[in-house]
């Protein structure tokens, strides 16, 4: 049966691997490697036992209220998702229609301009400089552009861009700016200030990463109401499960977790800079859960296959014009250790 031609024409996402079978060390999808709050096994359970045969909250009120109180807004503030790639298609079906123009970053998510392909739009990838900024092109009007992707940080590099310029973006932007703050919970800054100080300005997270929640897909969105009312009609209708809201709203309840949590990640991940710097990988200074390193003299997709091999996943990653290289995401102490003296013994055979 034939599809509309955009969709045949694309190759779709293809998500990191997720192998189902064996024991892996996974380091290639930037899940955190620690189990979540004890509290959202103890709100999934409660619902469970008062059984799921209605329909759950279709705006996810209980998680909207107290993530507002963690963040300082309120909330009818939030738009909450089946993960924070919901948010992002409700957006890319709100804003962009067909023969419109999306403009992202470049190299950044893949997903994006996949969004794009569906609507049966364009997208506008823009190379950032090679400091890891952005060119003032992004930032520039163009015919039919009706919405910007910034991920800050941004995937795969961690690199991030600080407020005031994302600030400056948006207010020389003709269309609105989402800012995918995924890893924004390692960062040292976020922008859900810039929400209140311009109405183009939206921040979307995800309780994926920091709150070691991907297996359940819970995001959310955090824009001016006006913005949240019109895209409350483009979700749809039931989104976030009853499961969802139950542990979503526990985790983020649970900011003592958080906050010890993400200090565990952000040690590990100057462990992890440390010892890849010392087999003579280049390593970008990074502020996500993850880290982006290139090899001076080696090529890293031999490097990657090999790890695999001995059952050690990370993301190999080659983008056209940039030089490939590997996304690693931080693991458990033991689990970087274990990549890392892999990596030192398979250069030490090849010397």
């Amino acid at each position: 049966m034939p599809v509309r031609p955009n969709i045949a024409a694309m190759s779709g996402y293809t998500p990191g691997e997720q192998p189902q079978a064996g024991k892996f060390i996974k380091l290639n999808t930037n899940e955190n490697p620690y189990p979540p709050s004890p509290k959202v096994t103890q709100a999934i359970q409660a619902v469970l036992e008062q059984g799921l045969a209605k329909y759950p909250d279709p705006v996810a009120n209980t998680f909207r209220r107290r993530a507002a109180e963690v963040l300082g807004v309120e909330p009818d503030w939030i738009l909450c998702g089946n993960g924070s790639d919901d948010i992002l298609t409700i957006l890319t079906r709100a804003y962009v229609g067909e023969g419109d123009l999306l403009r992202l970053p470049f190299p950044s998510y893949i997903l994006y301009r996949t969004l794009a392909e569906i609507q049966g739009a364009r997208f506008d990838e823009v190379r950032f400089n090679e400091d890891w900024s952005l060119p003032d092109t992004f930032k520039s009007a163009s015919d039919r552009l009706k919405l910007a992707f910034l991920p800050n940080p941004n995937s795969p590099t961690g690199t991030v861009i600080a407020p005031a310029e994302i600030l400056q973006i948006a207010e020389a932007l003709p269309c609105p700016l989402l800012v995918d703050e995924a890893y924004g919970d390692f960062a040292e800054q976020n922008c859900i200030e810039l929400v209140r100080q311009n109405e183009k300005v939206m921040v979307s997270r995800t309780l994926s990463k920091s709150y070691g929640l991907a297996g359940l897909r819970f995001g959310f969105l955090i824009a001016q109401p006006q913005v949240i009312e019109e895209l409350m009609k483009v979700k749809d209708s039931y989104n976030c499960d009853a499961l969802s809201i139950a542990g979503a709203t526990a985790a983020i309840d649970d900011q003592a977790w958080f906050v010890a949590n993400r200090a565990k990640v952000l040690a590990t991940r100057q462990r992890m800079t440390a010892a890849l710097e010392q087999l003579g990988f280049s390593v970008i200074p990074s502020q996500a859960n993850f880290v982006w390193c290139t090899h001076p003299t080696r090529p890293v997709q031999p490097l990657y296959e090999e790890l695999k091999s001995n059952r050690v996943l990370v993301r190999y990653m080659n983008y056209p014009g940039w030089s490939d290289g590997l996304r690693i995401s931080v693991g458990t102490d033991e689990q970087v250790d274990a990549c890392t003296a892999l990596l030192k013994t398979m250069f030490e055979r090849q010397n």
